[in-house]
């Protein structure tokens, strides 16, 4: 008895999708092994903001800013989500887990070699991490 073609056809699609799964993959990145926690650092900050503040005790580290700047006019607007997330890094930087925004602005008239600037301040804090 003969097989089927379109069996056949099936057969030799499984067997090569299988030796595919068995190769030497490989992954390629733009992201630099060595600076991956620089990367995602400011993840861990937990940002308070308007209504939503911290709840329990925490310590104050310090006051951090952060900066978004537009350099030329062809360039994506600054935004406050842009500093707000440099603010985050450097509170990370002072080994912070929070971060408290006190006030931000945007700034549309070009100055200081930007077309549009954001900025960010706020309070560094180290909350009580609660225990599982």
């Amino acid at each position: 008895m003969t097989p089927h073609p379109l069996k056949a056809a099936a057969a030799i699609a499984v067997a090569l999708l299988m030796s595919a799964c068995t190769s030497d993959y490989q992954f390629s990145s733009n992201l630099d092994p060595k600076a991956f926690n620089e990367y995602f650092k400011a993840g861990e900050v937990t940002l308070f903001e308007g209504e939503n503040q911290p709840s329990g005790r925490y310590e104050i580290l310090g006051l951090v800013d952060g900066e978004a700047c537009q350099a030329t006019p062809q360039d994506v607007p600054a935004t406050m989500a842009d500093a707000r997330t440099d603010a985050r890094r450097k509170a990370a930087d002072k080994g912070a887990n929070g971060l408290i925004i006190k006030n931000c602005t945007l700034i549309t008239e070009a100055a200081g070699g930007c077309e549009t600037r954001s900025l960010c301040v706020g309070q560094a804090i180290r909350q009580a991490v609660p225990a599982n």
